[in-house]
């Protein structure tokens, strides 16, 4: 993991919040956390966005997959 020294100007009471909600110890750990997070949901938000937009497959017999 690349470590980037940075100065950011946050929302004191925003990370003040996320740090009681998350239970994490640190703003570092908590920031780090919520950066994670962030990259998840839109990653999964790209999957979601793929359901419907590929083709059936007409042969494909569900109840004998699931025997």
């Amino acid at each position: 993991m690349n470590i980037m020294a940075t100065n950011l100007a946050l929302d004191d009471r925003l990370l003040e919040t996320a740090l009681k909600i998350g239970g994490l110890k640190t703003k570092k750990d908590t920031v780090n956390a919520a950066l994670k997070e962030f990259v998840e949901r839109r990653k999964q938000k790209e999957i979601i966005a793929l359901f419907g937009s590929m083709p059936n497959d007409e042969d494909y017999d569900y109840k004998k997959a699931h025997a």
